[in-house]
């Protein structure tokens, strides 16, 4: 078995909604796998910013770690993805640029009602960060 190490964000903006990503059919949260000699927190602003065109992002406290199990038809193996995640936040309107070449078709703003109908298509492990999210912030 492999283990990657991956970070990712829950951004809001200052209307309070959670940025929310569209990739294989599901909505998700953007995330993405460390790269050589960067740290958790790096790697977690890089792949937002790469995933979503977002910039000027402020990093908040750490939220919780996630694992994930799939078999890697590539590495022809089972791998555990240790996703580490955090808080974040930005300022004012930015262009959203979905990354296509990771299969992001769609960014979107969400408010409380519509992240209820994103959970109904998402992974277990998105509805777990978004959960822990509401606790510890109260949003």
């Amino acid at each position: 078995m492999q283990k990657i190490i991956a970070a990712g964000g829950i951004v809001t903006n200052t209307e309070g909604k959670i940025l929310m990503i569209f990739r294989r059919g599901k909505w998700d949260l953007p995330k993405g796998k460390l790269d050589k000699g960067e740290t958790i927190a790096e790697c977690a602003v890089r792949e937002v910013e790469e995933e979503t065109g977002l910039k000027d992002i402020h990093l908040g406290n750490f939220l919780l770690t996630t694992d994930h199990h799939y078999q890697d038809p590539w590495l022809n193996t089972e791998v555990i993805k240790e996703t580490h995640w955090f808080i974040m936040k930005i300022i004012g309107e930015q262009k959203l640029i979905p990354q296509t070449e990771e299969d992001i078709t769609d960014i979107k703003w969400v408010n409380r009602e519509e992240l209820n109908a994103c959970l109904q298509l998402t992974y277990s492990n998105i509805v777990t960060v978004i959960v822990k999210f509401i606790q510890t912030t109260g949003s």
